[in-house]
């Protein structure tokens, strides 16, 4: 058992591995199960996680710096990307981030039937790639590498060309300060660093890009009163960002609905110079420069398998085993790495 920011984690040493799935705080796995043990008894009334879900809402937005009624839910972020790229016009030129993980690009690229385009440039020339685009999709924090976009330079760039954006943020949530009320788009999953079951994700729509957002898998949920939404036509649907909901995986926002609460109690600049800091202790000790980022990718030969046999969860991504450092994590961890790879 570990203690860390006002939370206990069931969690032994040498668990690097946050970029894939995060550890929850005890008290959120004990949510989690008791919403199993409701629902095994029959306890459980669909009705109840209406307020929790919304309580998502509002914990998510409060996370990225954006009004929790712009916020949509989902269970997955190429799902809720989707609705954007369902929506672009037809030739529409979308720019990424090359190696960018591919539920922020599929939904993209398959729209090639309408002649839609997606074009890859390095992430540090992505802002001065802006103006020749339509439409920016791009994570905030890079999964392989943890790289940094430059935000100030994407806004700036966007905002004077007037190219929409669309920001994921699932790597940066819960460890990262954003204020992202700007960007056009803000979609995040919950089972990383935000520390909450998988099946919970989230949309954030800015008020300019609800006409450009198409709900293509509208359901009851998406009703303006959804409980009298579950019959018959015609299609009506809420008027803001709910519009956009699909039908919450319940047993993922049981867990999810107190994840965030507690993230979004922290000062996440600590929890911002915690990860970071042990991280660059592990890049200063393989001459790697530092980088304002948690997520570690070393290069080394065989640096997966050794990390497994030094008792390191990690994972391999793009030819290199990556580490990441959360709240729970110390330098014990650290000395862990540098040990197996020294």
């Amino acid at each position: 058992m570990r203690a860390a920011f006002g939370a206990e984690f069931d969690i032994t040493g040498g668990y690097l591995n946050t970029p894939a799935v995060g550890v929850p705080p005890v008290h959120v796995a004990e949510a989690a199960e008791e919403f199993v043990r409701r629902w095994r008894t029959g306890a459980q009334r669909p009705a109840e996680f209406d307020v929790v879900v919304d309580d998502t809402r509002e914990l998510f937005g409060r996370l990225i710096g954006v009004p929790g009624e712009r916020v949509a839910v989902g269970a997955a972020v190429s799902s809720l990307v989707g609705m954007v790229a369902q929506a672009v016009p037809d030739g529409c030129r979308v720019l990424v981030a090359e190696g960018e993980f591919t539920s922020a690009t599929f939904p993209f690229a398959a729209q090639a039937d309408r002649g839609v385009t997606v074009t890859e440039v390095p992430l540090a020339a992505l802002p001065g790639a802006v103006a020749e685009h339509d439409l920016v999709a791009v994570s905030v924090v890079q999964s392989a590498d943890g790289a940094v976009v430059d935000l100030d330079a994407l806004r700036t760039a966007a905002e004077s060309g007037g190219v929409p954006v669309l920001l994921d943020v699932t790597q940066a949530a819960g460890w990262m300060p954003l204020r992202l009320a700007w960007a056009d788009w803000v979609v995040g999953a919950g089972y990383k660093w935000l520390l909450a079951p998988r099946g919970a994700a989230w949309l954030a729509v800015h008020p300019r890009a609800i006409e450009r957002t198409r709900p293509v898998a509208a359901s009851w949920y998406a009703g303006e009163d959804r409980w009298s939404s579950i019959y018959g036509l015609p299609l009506r649907l809420a008027e803001g960002a709910r519009r956009f909901d699909s039908s919450p995986v319940w047993s993922a926002f049981a867990g999810a609905a107190p994840a965030l609460s507690y993230l979004a109690s922290l000062d996440l600049d600590a929890v911002r110079a915690h990860g970071v800091g042990l991280a660059d202790r592990v890049r200063a000790a393989f001459d790697l420069p530092a980088q304002d980022s948690p997520i570690v990718a070393l290069p080394a030969d065989g640096a997966t398998e050794r990390l497994a046999g030094a008792g390191v969860v990690a994972s391999a991504r793009a030819g290199r085993a990556r580490v990441g450092f959360h709240i729970y994590n110390t330098a014990e961890d650290v000395d862990r790495v540098v040990r197996a790879l020294g």
